[in-house]
């Protein structure tokens, strides 16, 4: 089966969402933009065609692409280069989009998971038998709580969570405008609303010091702090292997410092984490994060799904299926890509296998490929621009 021609199309979403953290806001942006849109990707091969779905969080934030780069490295040089080649053969298409055009991670992402989704309709399977096999049948949620100046609001946000959708598992973002003994008085507020047997991290999004880490983990650990993820600098490994070993055993976990394998081999030699957090958008797709989690087996290091910018149910189930074919005695915490999982409403894009949150998890779609079909008529409604690659 070879690539014939693939389709870009920039869509807008039904609600705006907003969420605040050390660096910033995510804001998906008023409708008459771009920017904070989700790129989807129709890819064609001998009669099927996969889907994909990545909403881009730049500007203004760690991974470095938009949506106008992703259009860009895909209507120039990574669509042209895929045509005409055979679906399958994912590492050769790997290496060649790699040697014109590195990084890039979320364009490689929905190229990656449309590819997947072709070959699994092709074959007839889930993408999780392409991955090794379902190992879990439904997959825990975790919900990251926004940074508000107001606790109140961060304690509401988690009693909406746990209320509402059943979550086990809470994370409060951290590094706030009043520094990190503020973030310890917002942990114990919310511990003490939500109670003892919630599992609460901490996420500063590298908005802390060393010293800060130190100190802010030291006056939570009473408090049955889960883990942390991401206290300092993305290329702090050192920093973050300190932060580890005065922990007093709280687990540490990689995001920021996470992009591909060799990023993943830098934190094993370094000491510098107990998790990878692995979003498929900032790690290049299903490719990379089974490599990444080959990395983790290999070095007793758990693995995270995360992805507080997914927020379409196509992108959601990617990371489900990536779950789904993790053995539970590797993964860590629960997932975090809840906004693509029906907090925010249906999916509109969605005609069959829209994802739902039953106490506070998400049953893997069993169906051939990513197991959603489009609602081509709400896709239609939904474009905001478009344009196919074709031989």
């Amino acid at each position: 089966m070879k690539i014939e021609r693939i389709e870009v199309i920039v869509t807008e979403l039904p609600v705006r969402l907003k969420r605040t953290f050390s660096s910033g806001s995510y804001d998906t942006g008023p409708a008459d933009q771009l920017l904070g849109k989700p790129v989807l990707i129709k890819l064609h091969a001998g009669g099927v065609t996969g889907i994909a779905q990545i909403r881009p969080i730049s500007p203004g934030h760690f991974v470095a692409d938009t949506v106008h780069s992703v259009i860009g490295a895909i209507k120039d040089i990574y669509g042209p280069l895929l045509i005409g080649r055979r679906l399958a053969d994912f590492e050769g298409h790997d290496a060649l989009l790699s040697s014109r055009l590195f990084g890039n991670p979320a364009a490689r992402a929905a190229i990656d998971i449309a590819l997947h989704d072709a070959l699994g309709k092709a074959l007839g399977v889930p993408v999780y038998d392409l991955l090794g096999g379902r190992s879990n049948d439904s997959i825990p949620m975790e919900w990251s709580v926004s940074l508000y100046d107001d606790p109140g609001l961060m304690v509401a946000d988690a009693q909406r969570a746990v209320g509402e959708f059943g979550m086990g598992v809470i994370c409060l973002k951290a590094a706030g405008k009043g520094g990190w003994r503020q973030d310890v008085r917002n942990f114990e507020t919310v511990r003490k609303a939500i109670g003892p047997d919630i599992l609460i991290g901490v996420d500063p999004n590298t908005g802390w010091t060393v010293a800060e880490s130190i100190q802010a983990l030291g006056a939570m650990k009473d408090m049955d702090v889960g883990y942390c993820e991401q206290p300092v600098e993305r290329r702090n490994l050192a920093g973050m292997a300190a932060i580890r070993r005065q922990s007093g055993g709280v687990p540490m976990m990689a995001d920021e410092s996470l992009f591909n394998v060799q990023d993943a081999a830098a934190l094993v030699a370094a000491e510098a984490t107990d998790v990878f957090c692995v979003k498929l958008y900032k790690v290049g797709g299903l490719l990379a994060a089974r490599k990444i989690a080959a990395i983790a087996e290999a070095n007793n290091i758990g693995i995270n799904s995360g992805g507080l910018a997914v927020a379409s149910a196509i992108e959601a189930s990617a990371a489900l299926h990536y779950c789904a074919s993790i053995p539970p005695g590797r993964t860590f915490g629960a997932a975090e890509f809840v906004f693509g999982a029906g907090v925010l409403g249906p999916d509109p894009l969605i005609a069959e296998g829209d994802l739902k949150i039953v106490n506070g998890a998400v049953a893997v779609p069993d169906r051939p490929g990513l197991g959603l079909t489009i609602d081509e008529d709400a896709l239609k409604r939904m474009t905001l621009t478009s344009f196919t690659v074709t031989a």
